[in-house]
């Protein structure tokens, strides 16, 4: 190809490309702010508002200042709480004193992770101990605890307060109780010991979990080198490898990267030990009966039925996924053939691959981010009459200048909150995608008017460039469906409380709501209304689209058990002292509930760094995504923009937050009570493949 030709090729495309970034028939408005490079204005005589508009926050010394302001108005409504007769005033003003808190420590609790400036992160860092330390003394309070106990002790006044106020009212009294407020003073004051001892345990661990390990280059063989950092006369192992083609480099970096530290052995055998301990003197029976009381699955008991009688229906499934990875590791292998942990996940893409011939690159073309944001904004629309609209963010509204700022606009109700979208690499940002509620909705009794819920969703996508919009690959784009289930969540809740507003509800039920939009992002009547060709408008065939859907399902089981493997995992780790070592437990375990060989002189559970966030509540994920399922299957299958069903959905179960009990509001979507046994059938159920599509595929 000549020089000329490949320049007027490059032209038409580049024109193609910005008159597909023009064309608001093309890409809706809140698309092509996605889809395009951002150029802010910069006008140095604008003024600083501030962090998420907080004037004190125009610089770091700012959080001092926030601090310092939610501080004195803590010790104000301290004064007024425990003053005042008991009544709804109580709750109003114990949610007051913690909307003021939560309004300083979240936004900082974010700042200090995600703001490219150390001082900001630094100044951030230092509010939230400032503010941990005054909760910590508020939970032992026994002045305050007793102005809400003469409330929940008096049957006339409780009578006449509605079914929200009295729950917020049981879950702040609750807080109270798990901090052994009602301990006499000598083992209050161990109780308080013992949750400033975890705090610095859960931190060595978190510390612990990520840190590689090292073995002296002389001890790998030479040829393997290249797939390892280098540190002197060490290799560096930090990961699992898990894709590498190569056997012997997955093996090396499982057995290497799992080896047990004994310093983070200690760590987590003793913070074990402060759960169950702490538990127990504040009335529990074990660590696992505290942290699930006012979930879905409420027991420990009934956690482990879900999980057995899971596993109980998925074995011969289970059986069948081990012996395909084993004929093809065999296949690949044939000197080496035997199963082992380090081949699950590289072979389950094998076989993925070569089966329904999967490759993302494929689709990144027409999952363009701006056609995803388009697709979510038209999704929103029909569901639940709500859009996303774009806004330009003041000076020092943002900590980097690629934040988008989103406004929530219901057609009828008007502004409903803000979304926050911090979807960009770069240097130092956490990479793992997440959600993060920087203020909560709430009514204000003051004013009688609403507190708009504000939220941040942060990725670590590619950046778009002059030739291309940013382009995503499915797991991308189902993440991002994934975590906006999560901001809207928090949008479309009209609690009355900020102490439960949004995702602040029982963990079992939280991620219920980003599940099920992984399944809107995978049906093809959603996904058509958006996925198009960045450069030539086509869209995405519906064959890939069926072919990637039933891709998952290959060793679908295999994946469900070893999730099922870590859950039980946790629960045991968390039920009563074992007297046995945790490599000891996780042996048995691994046996029983996962099937592939333990490995010798590993310590996975030292990797395990979900024990810190999801102590005793593993099992959440595939509770919810049983939920999601019959929620999807039964209320959105057979039409995915049925509005009716979007009002049901966001009256039932998103506008509740955590100040209703999780299965009544799974009740009241379903409209019948669900037994343990139809949630496994629902998991079980989603990994029958669809023979049809198998076959059009095989044909093709």
């Amino acid at each position: 190809m000549s020089v000329c030709k490949k320049l007027l090729d490059f032209v038409k495309r580049r024109s193609l490309w910005a008159h597909v970034g023009r064309n608001v028939t093309t890409w809706s408005p809140v698309g092509a702010a996605f889809n395009s490079k951002l150029h802010r204005k910069l006008d140095l005589f604008d003024k600083n508002v501030g962090l998420f508009g907080v004037p004190e926050l125009s610089c770091p010394t700012g959080f001092q200042v926030a601090t310092n302001a939610a501080l004195k108005s803590t010790e104000l409504l301290v004064e007024k709480v425990c003053s005042c007769p008991p009544g709804v005033q109580t709750v109003d003003t114990f949610d007051q004193l913690s909307n003021g808190l939560c309004k300083v420590a979240d936004l900082a609790d974010f700042i200090k992770v995600a703001h490219p400036d150390p001082a900001f992160r630094e100044a951030a860092e230092k509010s939230c101990i400032d503010i941990g330390t005054v909760v910590e003394r508020l939970n032992t309070n026994v002045d305050l605890c007793n102005s809400l106990k003469n409330l929940l002790d008096n049957p006339d006044i409780m009578a006449q307060l509605d079914a929200d106020t009295r729950r917020v009212a049981e879950l702040f009294m609750f807080d109270f109780e798990i901090s052994g407020i009602h301990l006499d003073e000598k083992l209050r004051k161990e109780a308080v010991g013992l949750h400033v001892k975890l705090l610095d345990l859960n931190n060595e661990f978190l510390v612990g979990s990520h840190m590689p390990n090292r073995i002296a280059r002389s001890d790998i063989p030479e040829h393997l080198h290249i797939y390892f950092a280098s540190e002197g006369s060490f290799l560096q192992v930090g990961g699992f490898h898990a894709d590498s083609p190569n056997d012997l480099v997955r093996e090396i970096a499982y057995k290497i990267y799992l080896y047990p530290n004994a310093d983070l052995m200690k760590c987590l055998e003793e913070l074990l030990r402060c759960r169950y301990k702490l538990a127990r003197l504040v009335g529990y029976e074990s660590y696992a009966h505290r942290a699930l009381k006012g979930t879905m699955a409420k027991t420990p008991e009934t956690v482990m039925k879900f999980l057995q009688l899971l596993t109980d229906k998925l074995s011969d499934r289970t059986a069948q996924d081990y012996k395909m990875m084993a004929d093809m590791k065999k296949k690949l292998n044939p000197h080496n053939s035997e199963l082992m942990p380090w081949d699950h996940p590289f072979l389950t893409g094998v076989l993925r691959a070569e089966r329904y011939n999967i490759e993302p690159s494929l689709y990144s073309p027409y999952l363009s981010l701006g056609a995803c944001m388009e697709g979510l904004n038209n999704l929103f629309s029909q569901l639940y009459g709500v859009s996303l609209m774009s806004e330009h963010p003041r000076a020092g509204e943002v900590w980097s200048d690629d934040v988008r700022k989103l406004a929530v606009v219901h057609e009828t109700e008007g502004l409903l909150g803000y979304i926050y979208c911090d979807f960009f690499q770069r240097p130092d940002k956490p990479h793992q995608d997440c959600h993060f509620t920087i203020c909560g909705g709430r009514l204000c009794q003051e004013t009688g008017q609403y507190q708009l819920p504000v939220v941040v969703l942060m990725l670590s996508l590619p950046h778009p460039t002059t030739r291309a919009p940013t382009l995503l690959t499915p797991g991308m784009m189902e993440n991002l469906f994934h975590e906006m289930g999560h901001a809207i969540h928090s949008m479309l809740g009209r609690t009355r409380y900020q102490h439960v507003t949004g995702t602040r509800c029982a963990t079992d039920f939280a991620e219920v709501p980003s599940i099920l939009m992984e399944y809107f992002a995978t049906d093809y009547r959603i996904v058509s209304k958006f996925a198009r060709h960045y450069e030539t408008g086509q869209p995405l065939p519906e064959s890939m689209v069926s072919r990637l859907t039933e891709s998952k399902k290959v060793c679908g089981a295999a994946d469900t058990q070893l999730q099922i493997f870590y859950a039980v995992l946790d629960q045991v780790y968390h039920s009563k002292p074992q007297n046995r070592s945790t490599t000891d437990i996780l042996k048995e375990m691994q046996q029983k509930f996962y099937g592939l060989p333990y490995a010798l002189n590993t310590a996975w559970q030292l990797r395990f760094n979900h024990l810190i966030g999801y102590g005793a509540k593993y099992y959440s994920y595939l509770m919810s995504r049983a939920v999601a399922s019959m929620v999807w299957k039964q209320c959105f299958s057979e039409d995915p923009f049925n509005r009716n069903m979007g009002e049901r959905y966001r009256r039932e179960m998103l506008a509740h937050g955590g100040a209703k009990e999780p299965m009544l509001m799974v009740e009241g979507m379903l409209q019948r009570q669900p037994t343990i046994e139809e949630f496994v059938d629902a998991l079980v159920s989603e990994l029958n493949p669809n023979f049809e599509t198998f076959l059009m595929d095989s044909e093709s």
